[in-house]
């Protein structure tokens, strides 16, 4: 059976050059970067180009790029050590963030006694910028936490707008950029930006690395103790072949955006026009103008199908979700749509189908012909 991938925006398959580079570092450069002998040195080095790749990619400095195991372990650390370090007690944030911000936030609540808004989002999936900027002229130390683009429905935020409010109100902005990375391009010199999050995964990388840019003097304090890896903010050994392949990753998909991602766009309108000629009453969660990569769709069919869906398109070998794939073993409904859809739309089958440029017209028809024979 030929198997179908259409979750990227949960995961991607690594390149064959990415798989290349980390062998090569695994069998060979072994060395613990912090060694000071020639093997520990020259693992060191490769560490230190792969930083400077990476903030290359997004117009940073290396100083600003700091390891870390995923973009949850990084929107966790920044979000507490905004609160403890930086002396932030208040949080403007949306209902439709990742978990890994939204469970975070409301920990903090919780111990710290800061105060959370929610600005309101529209129908669309999109932010309400008027009602962002009167939660903006509160009052107390206050940090804007909000995603560029939405990992269930591909509603992009305009991230360079936000920063300019964000620096108007003198107020620190984050954001997770998860599903953005090596897809938009993001020049950091000139967006104004505090805090921003990746992971490798996302961008045909490995697992278990990812990366966070902290903007110069920021005041932020380890949320792990130990060596003096990452500057002294972030403890324990650095893992070398996984961090090589995340620059290699990222470089890749940099080098090769215009392209992969044109490719992407057209399949997507490809998925769009079958979705809406074979199922005429389909609606599209959050548009179909976001990112290229997201495409989540309300079918039309009756409420029974809801539970088997999933494993219809299993048993044929196709693999999309009906959200975040870090909660798809929950059987609430998504929290991203539950602030879109009606009590009814929200018991009818939704699909996020996410693509790579390792997809074809030939996935999309299995897709379609799957759907069909539900």
């Amino acid at each position: 059976m030929k198997k179908i991938y259409l979750d990227n925006a949960s995961t991607t398959s690594i390149r064959p050059e990415v798989v290349q580079e980390m062998t090569k570092i695994m069998l060979e450069d072994y060395g613990n970067p912090s060694s000071t002998h020639s093997l520990g040195r020259h693992s060191k080095s490769i560490l230190e180009l792969s930083r400077k790749a990476i903030a290359k990619s997004i117009n940073a400095t290396a100083a600003e790029i700091i390891f870390t195991s995923s973009a949850t372990e990084a929107n966790n650390w920044i979000l507490r050590a905004a609160v403890t370090d930086i002396k932030v007690t208040r949080i403007i944030t949306s209902r439709m963030e990742h978990h890994a911000v939204l469970h975070v936030i409301q920990q903090l609540k919780r111990e710290f006694a800061i105060e959370v808004e929610y600005v309101k989002t529209k129908l669309d999936g999109t932010i309400d910028l008027t009602h962002l900027v009167e939660l903006l002229s509160g009052e107390g130390k206050t940090l804007v936490s909000l995603m560029h683009v939405n990992n269930e429905t591909g509603v992009i935020l305009d991230l360079e707008r936000v920063g300019m409010l964000c620096r108007e109100y003198g107020v620190l902005f984050h954001s997770d950029t998860v599903q953005s990375i090596g897809k938009i391009k993001i020049d950091l010199q000139s967006i104004s930006i505090d805090f921003l999050v990746a992971s490798a995964h996302k961008f045909h990388g490995p697992k278990g690395i990812g990366f966070a840019f902290v903007k110069k003097n920021s005041g932020l304090q380890p949320l792990i103790y130990g060596g003096e890896q990452e500057k002294g903010l972030r403890a324990g050994t650095e893992p070398v072949h996984q961090i090589a392949g995340m620059a290699k990753a990222l470089t890749m998909s940099i080098d090769n955006q215009e392209a992969e991602m044109l490719q992407i766009a057209a399949l997507k309108c490809y998925l769009i026009a079958q979705l809406t000629t074979t199922f005429p009453d389909a609606t599209f969660n959050g548009g179909t103008v976001g990112i290229a990569t997201i495409l989540n769709v309300l079918l039309p069919f009756s409420k029974d199908k809801t539970a088997m869906i999933l494993f219809h398109l299993d048993m044929k070998g196709i693999a999309v979700s009906r959200g975040s794939a870090c909660q798809s073993g929950s059987i609430r409904p998504s929290h991203v749509l539950a602030e879109m859809l009606s009590d009814d739309d929200l018991k009818k089958p939704n699909l996020r189908i996410s693509l790579s440029h390792y997809n074809t017209i030939e996935d999309i028809d299995g897709l379609i012909d799957g759907l069909k024979s539900l």
